[in-house]
C-alpha cells in the first residue's frame, strides 16, 4: 500500500510556476529547452515488475508469500539479521530466485541510462536490489542504492569481502557461503540492508542531493518506507516533480510544478519518451541491454502460432490453461498442507502443556530443568482464573492453550496422564484413612465418585 497522501492537493485553478502547463508535454519542453542539468530520479519496485521480478508483499504472488512454505517465524524474517545468523537457509532460497543474471532492465531502466547518456542524471535513488540499473547502463557512482543490492557482497562479522565468482557458485549450488579467512569463518551475504542493520553510508552522504535537482522524477514507488519516503519533498518548491506511478503517494499533488501520471511505469516512460522525441532511441538502449531477448522469444511465438492450424492454436491455449490450472492447484495443496502441519503443532504443543509436572514431587529424581521449565513449573500452582489470560508470544498475543477435558473414568492424577486409560473407575473404599497430607488426598481435590456415592447424602458435620 502506498503511504496515505495528507498534504492538501492544489487547487486546480493554480498556475504552475517553471513549467507551461502541469502535463508531461509541458515537462517535456522543459526538459527539451535545455534547462534541467541535475535530474534526479527516484525508483521502487515498479519498475522492475515488467521484468518478471515479482513485488514482496502481493498475496498469493508476492515473495513474502511464497516464502511461507519455508515455515519461517513470519515471513520477514527472511531479510532479518538475528534471524539470518540462526538460519541463513531460507535467504538462499529467496537469493536462488533473485540473483542478477535471470532478469533484463525494462523501459523505465533504461530511460534513466539515457538521460545520463544525455549528461542530464544527477543522481539515481533507488529502492530496489535487483541491479537492474547497472544493468541497463546506469553508473555505479551515480546510483544509490538505498536497501543496498546483490553488486557486493561480504562476511556479517569480520566485514571481509567476499569474491563475487564464489558467491555465484554459492547461490546456483544452493549453499550457504562462508568468510575465506580461516579464523573467522563467519556467515557471507550480499550487502542488503536487512532488519536491524543500517542504512548504506553512501544514502546520507547523497541525501541532500534532491535539494540541488532542477527536475525530479519518482517512479514505481509508494513512498512509504522511511528515510527514503522524504527525499522527494527536499526538492526546491519551484522545482518540478513528476510522479508516474500506480497511485498517488506522498506530498505530490500539492505543489504548482507538480505532474502525477497514474499507471504503469514503462507506459508512463513511453509517453514522456514520445512528447520528447525519444522513442525511437530509447526502444534501441532497451534492445541493446536485453530488450532483445524478449522480442526474439515474442517472434518465436509468433511465427509458431502463424505455422498452427486453428485446431493446434486452441489446443496449445488449452494445455496452457490446464497448466494454469494445475499449478494453482498445487499452490492450493500445499497451502492445505502447511496449515494441518501448524495445526497438528499446535495441538502437540497443547498436549505436552497439559502433560507437565503439578508438583516438584512429581519429578523423577535426576531430572535438570531449563531456566524456562523451571518458570513454567513454578507458574503452574497458580490459580486458574490467571492461568485463563492470554499471554504474549514471539508472534504477538494469543489464547493459551484449552485445558485438556479430563474423562470421567480417569483420575485426575499427573501419573496417569500419559498412561493408558483405566476401562472402569477404582473403587474408593470407604474403609481406608484418608490421609490429608497427601496432595491428591487433600479436600478441594477432585476424586471420582461410583455411582452409588454420588447417591448417598453428605455425612453431617
Amino acid at each position: 500500500m502506498g503511504q496515505e497522501n495528507s498534504h492538501e492537493q492544489i487547487d486546480p485553478s493554480t498556475p504552475p510556476r517553471t513549467l507551461s502547463t502541469r502535463s508531461l508535454e509541458a515537462v517535456a519542453d522543459y526538459i527539451k529547452d535545455g534547462r534541467p542539468k541535475r535530474i534526479v530520479v527516484m525508483t521502487g519496485a515498479g519498475v522492475s515488475t515488467s521484468a518478471g521480478i515479482p513485488d514482496f508483499r502481493s498475496p498469493d504472488t508476492g515473495l513474502y508469500a511464497n516464502l511461507a512454505r519455508l515455515d519461517l517465524p513470519y515471513a520477514e524474517a527472511v531479510f532479518d539479521i538475528s534471524y539470518f545468523r540462526q538460519n541463513p537457509d531460507p535467504f538462499y532460497v529467496l537469493a536462488k530466485e533473485l540473483y542478477p543474471g535471470k532478469f533484463y532492465p525494462t523501459i523505465a531502466h533504461s530511460f534513466v541510462a539515457l538521460l545520463n547518456e544525455k549528461s542530464m542524471l544527477q543522481m539515481l535513488f533507488t529502492q530496489n536490489i535487483d541491479c537492474l540499473e547497472r544493468k541497463a547502463g546506469v553508473p555505479g557512482d551515480k546510483i544509490v542504492e538505498a536497501h543496498g543490492s546483490f553488486a557486493t557482497q561480504r562476511c556479517i562479522d569480520c566485514k571481509t569481502e567476499y569474491p563475487g565468482n564464489l558467491m555465484i557458485q554459492a547461490v546456483e549450488a544452493g549453499e550457504v557461503p562462508h568468510c575465506t579467512v580461516p579464523q573467522c569463518n563467519g556467515l557471507v551475504k550480499p550487502d542488503i540492508v536487512f532488519f536491524g542493520e543500517a542504512l548504506p553510508e553512501a544514502f546520507f552522504q547523497n541525501r541532500h542531493v534532491p535539494a540541488m535537482a532542477d527536475l525530479v522524477i519518482v517512479m514505481g514507488t509508494s513512498l512509504s518506507v522511511q528515510p527514503f519516503a522524504s527525499l522527494p519533498q527536499f526538492a526546491s518548491e519551484a522545482v518540478p516533480r513528476v510522479l508516474i506511478n500506480k497511485e498517488i503517494v506522498g506530498d505530490f499533488g500539492s505543489r504548482p510544478d507538480d505532474v502525477v501520471v497514474l499507471g504503469d511505469c514503462d507506459e508512463g516512460v513511453k509517453r514522456l519518451a514520445d512528447a520528447l522525441g525519444w522513442r525511437d532511441e530509447l526502444e534501441s538502449m532497451w534492445l541493446e541491454v536485453g530488450g532483445k531477448v524478449r522480442e526474439k522469444e515474442a517472434a518465436r511465438l509468433r511465427e509458431q502460432r502463424q505455422a498452427m492450424s486453428q485446431d493446434e492454436i486452441l489446443e496449445a491455449e488449452i494445455e496452457k490453461l490446464t497448466g494454469e490450472v494445475d499449478a494453482a492447484l498445487k499452490m492450493s495443496k500445499d497451502h492445505e498442507e502447511r496449515v494441518i502441519t501448524q495445526l497438528e503443532k499446535s495441538s502437540s504443543n497443547e498436549i505436552s502443556t497439559s502433560a507437565a509436572p503439578a508438583s516438584s514431587d512429581d519429578i523423577p529424581s535426576g531430572t535438570i530443568m531449563t531456566k524456562e521449565e523451571s518458570k513454567d513449573h513454578l507458574s503452574s500452582g497458580q490459580s486458574t482464573a490467571s492461568s485463563e489470560v492470554p499471554t504474549k508470544s514471539e508472534g504477538g498475543w494469543k489464547e493459551p492453550p484449552s485445558t485438556p477435558a479430563i474423562g470421567e473414568n480417569t483420575p485426575p492424577t499427573v501419573e496417569n496422564v500419559n498412561k493408558e486409560l483405566p476401562s472402569a473407575a477404582p473403587q474408593a473404599d470407604g474403609k481406608v484413612i484418608v490421609d490429608v497430607t497427601l496432595p491428591h488426598q487433600r479436600p478441594n481435590t477432585l476424586v471420582p465418585e461410583s455411582e452409588s456415592d454420588q447417591n448417598k447424602k453428605p455425612p453431617r458435620i
